[in-house]
């Protein structure tokens, strides 16, 4: 139906306000500057599609990359909040998401925005396959890029090994063969400099 139609249309068209979120990741390539979201998306759908095949449990790619087309999506009402900030901003960052979701999705007709925020939902979660393979791409991305740039916004933040491994924690019997990568370019980065060693 139109109404339908009118509906998708003005939810992608809000899209477009998420290329103008901008994140802590800076774009080597682009004279260091702040990356937004929206690329990040692309970015990490792209590096999930690439990597998939080092999972060892059975993962649902075109799933996964439906998960991280949108998971991003919130920021455009809630702003994008540093992965390592502290658990009170972290608190108050979940409730400005929740209410975004309603809204941003809610633009979609009623069938889709079921869709899409249980898929949303299921990412925050982090407890099923699919769900864990995404937010391990959307921490191991950030990782390569610092990698890549001498530290990046981990110098700027003062942020620990501990805190990178835990946060890469998801691939750990996911993807052993990434795990142990990603484990030995955080001893690396300490030995460098770039992460403070705890």
């Amino acid at each position: 139906t139109m109404q339908a139609l009118n509906k998708q249309l003005d939810f992608i068209i809000e899209l477009d306000r998420l290329k103008g979120v901008y994140r802590q990741a800076l774009v080597k390539s682009d004279k260091n500057r702040f990356e937004n979201s929206a690329e990040h998306s692309w970015h990490i759908t792209l590096t999930a599609q690439i990597l998939h095949e080092y999972a060892v449990e059975n993962v649902d790619i075109s799933r996964v990359m439906s998960m991280l087309l949108i998971h991003d999506i919130v920021e455009i009402d809630a702003g994008d909040m540093f992965a390592f900030s502290d658990k009170a901003a972290l608190e108050e960052q979940r409730e400005k998401e929740m209410a975004a979701l309603t809204r941003i999705f809610g633009l979609l007709p009623q069938e889709q925005f079921q869709k899409y925020k249980a898929l949303w939902l299921e990412f925050e979660g982090a407890e099923t396959i699919d769900a864990r393979f995404a937010k391990a791409m959307d921490s191991v991305l950030p990782l390569l890029q610092n990698m890549r740039n001498e530290g990046g916004s981990w110098v700027k933040h003062n942020v620990k090994k501990s805190q990178v491994i835990k946060r890469n924690r998801y691939l750990e019997g996911l993807a052993p063969q990434l795990w142990l990568y990603v484990c030995q370019q955080i001893d690396f980065a300490v030995t460098q400099g770039w992460l403070l060693d705890d």
